[in-house]
């Protein structure tokens, strides 16, 4: 069994407290993980300014080379860090290598955005009297970044406020989630092997709910990014008054099947898209809006392709669906099939428990004010809902106060093009799900599901200010 430490100023500290890291498959203790104080996290925070004052210093080319290497050493251990995934957040291995394949573009993408931060001339002679100057914009790292992130991918994620913060000379202090620290304290190890700068990346694990204020409020803290639960956003976004903050806070992610889908050419891939890694995916497939005139074809073959799905141990490679993240998880959901069943909804397949996991259940004559329609369900749980009309569809998707990503199947353009304009989302997605993602696209929410928005290139120009320089020809 290990025993973690913190990671601070470039060198492994240890905790007064720990907490046990237990596995989501089988509840066997994993390790011991320190728990840092909000004296830690001030250390931390302290030692991220000093480090800053020198790293913002360093060249676009320099940012880059380490995160090429850091590429490099992660394509090296890709099977070992997709281990850790299952191991901590009892991700499968057959999706965990893939966030692995994705959180090394990600910083491949980060490596080459260091190279691309530019600004703008300003033509000062199209102003009257101003003629006899020149003007110019840049963009400057803003300084220390406090990141805290979720448990769902755990590699990824950290990824996207890693990979554009250190690309633009900031420091981080990072805060990963009580479930998931083993993947951020390896990635200290990757960084300090790519030649990071001691400092640039501080890790302080243990409880949010302790040591948030401290990351979110400590005046060396210039932008706060988060993601996690809606609730706690909004207590973020009420303390960080001037700073600069992101935020992506879920969903409950709608597509819309139009009748001119061929609906075998879909049905693995709603399916793939609801229940990957439990649906515990911020834009995982939630509710499936069905033409009438193909809903029953198509909830029979969702049915059956839902039921060939393996739930098991995420270390062997046939499994599909394992447990979900904790037993507390489990029955949340439970209560809220039960709380639907005894308003009218249907069960066509899963619905039954173990202590920590659900098998992949179908949900059909929901109605829109069920918890598993209107909330994130955050779970392997799909509901779906049959329509008349086009307006139907869009208005179903659009009545609820979330809004990170919808899609839509279709074979007309003209509704493809209409659903695009009318769809309430930070992204629509035509002709597939709306789980899908890759990871130089801008992604982020309307509504209730976020502010700001990641993505490389979006995230370096939040992870930066603009400062304008004007000169005079002469005096």
């Amino acid at each position: 069994m290990n025993e973690t430490k913190l990671w601070i100023n470039g060198q492994w500290q240890e905790a007064k407290e720990t907490y046990e890291l237990t596995s989501p498959y089988n509840g066997e203790m994993i390790a011991k993980v320190a728990k840092a104080s909000v004296s830690d996290v001030e250390q931390a925070i302290e030692g991220a300014q000093n480090a800053f004052l020198s790293f913002k210093q360093t060249t676009a080319y320099d940012r880059a080379e380490i995160l090429y290497k850091v590429v490099d050493i992660m394509r090296r251990r890709k099977d070992e860090l997709a281990e850790i995934l299952a191991q901590e957040a009892g991700k499968p291995i057959s999706a965990g290598l893939p966030e692995i394949e994705r959180t090394i573009a990600t910083y491949q993408f980060a490596a080459e955005g260091a190279k691309q931060v530019k600004g703008e001339t300003v033509p000062m002679d199209a102003a009257p009297g101003a003629g006899d100057r020149i003007g110019w914009t840049k963009r400057e790292p803003l300084g220390v970044i406090s990141a805290i992130t979720p448990f769902n991918f755990p590699f990824n994620l950290v990824a996207h406020k890693l990979g554009p913060a250190f690309a633009v000379g900031n420091t981080v202090v990072l805060k990963p989630a009580t479930q998931t620290p083993l993947s951020a304290i390896v990635m200290a190890e990757i960084f300090k092997e790519a030649g990071l700068p001691d400092g640039a990346l501080q890790i302080v694990t243990g409880s949010g709910g302790e040591l948030s204020d401290t990351l979110v409020t400590h005046p060396f803290v210039k932008k706060v990014t988060f993601t996690g639960s809606g609730k706690v956003g909004l207590g973020i976004k009420e303390k960080v008054g001037l700073r600069k903050v992101t935020l992506e806070l879920g969903s409950n992610a709608a597509v819309i099947v139009e009748p001119s889908t061929p609906i075998e050419k879909i049905v693995a891939r709603c399916v793939s898209g609801a229940f990957s890694f439990a649906g515990q995916v911020c834009i995982s497939l939630q509710r499936i809006y069905v033409h009438a005139s193909i809903v029953d074809a198509f909830t029979k073959a969702f049915v059956a392709q839902t039921e060939k799905l393996v739930v098991g141990d995420p270390l062997d490679k046939n499994t599909d669906v394992s447990a979900m993240i904790n037993p507390n998880e489990v029955s949340r959901i439970r209560a809220w099939i039960e709380e639907a069943k005894a308003q009218g909804a249907v069960v066509a397949t899963g619905g039954t428990f173990t202590e920590r996991t659900l098998t992949p259940t179908v949900m059909t004559n929901v109605t829109a004010d069920m918890k598993i329609v209107c909330q994130e369900t955050f779970a392997p749980i799909v509901s779906i809902v049959s329509y008349e009309t086009l307006d139907d569809a869009i208005r179903l998707v659009n009545e609820s106060e979330l809004g990170l990503n919808a899609g839509i199947f279709t074979n007309v353009l003209p509704d493809a093009l209409r659903a695009a304009d009318e769809l309430q989302a930070g992204a629509v997605i035509i002709n597939d799900i709306p789980t899908f993602r890759v990871d130089n696209m801008p992604y982020g929410g309307v509504k209730m599901s976020g502010y700001g928005r990641e993505g490389i290139k979006w995230a370096i120009e939040e992870m930066t200010d603009m400062k304008f320089i004007t000169m005079k020809k002469s005096f």
